[in-house]
């Protein structure tokens, strides 16, 4: 399968699981507004696909909310199946992604250094 195809199928099953996750545990009592798919990395054959989700805020619970989704393996690949053509449904494995959070953790230090970045440059125009 080409680059650009697997690229094209791999945003499909993110936007598809990420509708259907929503759809599943909105009756759970979980805060679905906290979960974000946000990478599909399907095999070349399709047979399996990683989900990689994130997870905001609830740190605490990250662990049982990643559990729950999960539990919901089975019921995520009916839904693919039966609302996607593809010539194989993938097994879906899921892991949790961080990168959000690291991502912001950068721009929080970035945005700390540029504010001590201006207090030096004030206190030299002030005292020079």
């Amino acid at each position: 399968m080409s680059v650009d195809r697997m690229k094209r199928v791999n945003e499909l099953l993110r936007r598809e699981i990420g509708d259907v996750l929503m759809r599943l545990l909105k009756d759970q009592d979980v805060d679905v507004s906290a979960f974000t798919v946000t990478r599909v990395i399907a095999s070349r054959n399709l047979r399996t696909a990683l989900v990689k989700v994130s997870i905001r805020d609830h740190n605490e619970e990250r662990d049982a909310m990643l559990a729950l989704v999960k539990r919901h393996r089975k019921e995520l690949q009916d839904h693919i199946n039966s609302d996607l053509n593809l010539k194989y449904t993938p097994r879906l494995s899921f892991e949790l992604d961080t990168s959000v959070e690291t991502g912001d953790r950068v721009l929080d230090i970035l945005s700390h250094l540029d504010g001590i970045d201006s207090d030096i440059e004030e206190e030299g125009e002030f005292n020079g």
